[in-house]
């Protein structure tokens, strides 16, 4: 087989999956297909080093993985203005000392995450972070990635990511407050 008939072959087998997991980690469905379609122009541009030793799909998800990260790294460093005003006031007191108790949850509360709507409202509020955090908290939490790795590939310090990690917490926990628990 050429190595164009090869691709094309790998295109029509493997754009499901890598489809499925770009939209996974980008929450976004036409980021995730140009992300996939640089995947397979990767693959192409350098279709000489694939030496075979493991399966196409994983050297493919590897490239994939490697095309979210710039594409992150890029949107990251985009958007350099975040506004913490909503939180603190002129002197750098917190505005509203409740984002700082702990929730009061009964056992069945702690079924949370099993009630898909919660998980909508949930990701609406990641949605609503700013980019800035919501890149992190995606890649930390969603994507499992460990610190010192967000770290590097956003390219700041390990101690800003924790700030934008915590600012995060405390933004999603008040939009579930509003959004979700002020409503049972």
């Amino acid at each position: 087989m050429t190595k164009t008939e090869v691709l094309k072959s790998w295109v029509e087998d493997y754009s499901g999956p890598l489809l499925r997991r770009a939209v996974y980690l980008l929450s976004d469905k036409e980021d995730a297909e140009d992300i996939v379609q640089e995947v397979f122009i990767s693959a192409f541009s350098s279709y000489e080093s694939f030496e075979g030793k493991s399966k196409p799909l994983t050297w493919l998800t590897t490239i994939l993985n490697y095309k979210v990260a710039d594409f992150y790294r890029k949107k990251y460093k985009s958007e350099p203005n975040i506004r913490l005003d909503h939180f603190f006031d002129e002197s750098g007191s917190w505005r509203h000392d409740d984002v700082l108790q702990d929730w009061n949850m009964s056992d069945e509360d702690n079924q949370i995450l099993d009630d898909s709507e919660f998980n909508k409202t949930f990701e609406e509020c990641i949605e609503d972070l700013p980019v800035r955090w919501k890149i992190p908290v995606k890649m930390y939490y969603l994507q499992e990635k460990k610190a010192p790795e967000v770290s590097q590939e956003l390219n700041i310090s390990t101690t800003n990511l924790w700030k934008v990690l915590q600012r995060s917490r405390m933004q999603l926990r008040e939009c579930l407050d509003f959004n979700w628990f002020s409503k049972l």
